[in-house]
């Protein structure tokens, strides 16, 4: 089994914009403490992209059966109909992240297109909601 830990547009910027709501960690601290907490246990990979296309493409190449998937696609979970569709042709068991809890932001917040096809989401734990996620996938591979 190997986690992707795939994040979408506007991460990048972690620890610069509105760290009352996403904190002033770092995308780099951020796959940091995720390569810490996995301590070896499981071959990670990380991907982040502002582009939605450049996103399709990294999930359209995931194998389902060697892959497991933490994704946060940041806003692109509230709009994208096609990352759902290649969610569900691609079959990758993944789990939707959020850094902060989606429904006590705006309301256009609160819908997931993605959320039907997750395992799980987590949400609104900062960086933990990371590592909740990858403890999951390290007790449930298959």
């Amino acid at each position: 089994m190997e986690l992707v830990v795939a994040n979408g547009p506007n991460l990048n910027l972690l620890g610069q914009r509105e760290k009352e709501i996403y904190g002033s960690f770092t995308l780099q601290e951020l796959e940091e403490r995720i390569r810490a907490h996995i301590a070896g246990r499981a071959f990670v990979q990380f991907f982040q992209s502002n582009s939605e296309a450049a996103l399709l493409d990294f999930i359209h190449a995931l194998d389902k059966a060697k892959h497991r998937l933490i994704l946060n696609a940041a806003g692109l979970t509230h709009t994208s109909v096609v990352l759902r569709d290649a969610l569900a042709a691609r079959e990758i068991p993944f789990i939707e992240v959020h850094i902060s809890n989606v429904y006590a932001r705006e309301k256009f917040r609160h819908r997931s297109y993605l959320a039907p096809l997750a395992k799980g989401v987590i949400a609104g734990f900062g960086m933990e909601s990371y590592l909740l996620a990858v403890d999951y996938f390290l007790r449930n591979p298959g």
